[in-house]
């Protein structure tokens, strides 16, 4: 079982939390989670999360699928995460429509996104506004191994784990296919993954839909940390905002109430966590080895639903 989060502990998210978990059980009992795609369309292609189509007039369909992924694998289905990460896109892009234009042409369904269809930079703009993380690729890592300099930018000594940057900054990485490897600015062009003028364009836009996300987070008691954006080109030129915007999968969320408090007593922050699923099956197999991965409990994969939405 997850263990109680801290989600749990607001009489009025405790209450939409028992109105949510009636639909988020009944999709469990009718096997209603969308783990894959096959629709009378050309060009499917599948990534992790979602599936992809090509339409006519250099178009794309993406569906946002409920599959949970992690270890490079598919862990399982959970109930309307799809739709919370589609739906959620579509806000910010129509949120940051003023500071740079996006690839969406419509939504039709919650799952789905019809998108111009544009040639995508192989760079990944992680936008950090804290020092933090866990994965070999994460600032903190590097930080707390005595790196100063991480993509290219001088990070003083003395930064305390999950403490506020001096300023927001772009660290970028290459996409999944090209060694998901951090990077300067400086590597990037001259290893010919996107061009100067481009990058720079990519990344003040990139800060710009940070700086934005972060205004409206703390509207709402939360504190945007870290994000990733990614960028297209269109034949004409024009870049694009594309993929996804501050959803649960491309962004961490801490709670604004208890941060300073925690960090001073040396406390992680309270977040939208849902490492308690990637735990529950290091416990249970080797999720890296095993060929065939156990069912995950179903109180698991409600509890991660009713956090996505």
């Amino acid at each position: 079982m997850a263990e109680k989060s801290w989600l749990d502990s607001d009489p009025v998210r405790l209450k939409r939390k028992e109105e949510c978990y009636k639909y988020i059980r009944a999709a469990c009992d009718a096997d209603m989670a969308m783990s894959a795609t096959d629709l009378p369309l050309e060009g499917r292609i599948q990534g992790k999360v979602r599936d992809i189509y090509s339409l006519p007039n250099n178009q794309l369909l993406l569906c946002a699928t409920d599959r949970q992924s992690a270890f490079d694998r598919i862990l399982a289905a959970i109930p309307f995460k799809g739709q919370v990460l589609n739906l959620a896109s579509a806000w910010w892009f129509e949120k940051t429509k003023p500071i740079v234009n996006n690839a969406v042409v419509s939504v039709p369904d919650p799952n789905f996104v019809v998108a111009k269809k544009v040639e995508v930079f192989p760079v990944e703009f992680v936008v950090r506004g804290y020092i933090t993380g866990s994965t070999d690729t994460s600032l903190w890592t590097h930080y707390n191994k005595g790196v100063r300099n991480y993509c290219g930018i001088d990070f003083p000594d003395g930064l305390k784990k999950n403490q506020k940057l001096a300023a927001n900054v772009v660290t970028p990485t290459t996409k999944a296919e090209y060694g998901d490897a951090p990077m300067s600015p400086a590597d990037l062009v001259s290893k010919n993954y996107i061009s100067q003028a481009d990058y720079d364009f990519c990344a003040a836009k990139a800060l710009a839909v940070f700086a934005c996300g972060q205004e409206e987070c703390s509207k709402r008691g939360l504190i945007l940390v870290d994000t990733k954006y990614e960028f297209g080109k269109m034949p004409d030129g024009e870049i694009l905002l594309i993929d996804e915007v501050h959803t649960p999968d491309s962004s961490r969320f801490w709670a604004a109430s208890t941060y300073e408090e925690r960090l001073a007593a040396g406390q992680e922050p309270e977040s939208f966590d849902k490492e308690f699923l990637r735990l529950w099956f290091k416990a249970n197999c080797d999720p890296y080895k095993d060929e065939k991965l156990p069912e995950a409990p179903r109180a698991l994969v409600e509890e991660l639903s009713w956090r996505y939405i």
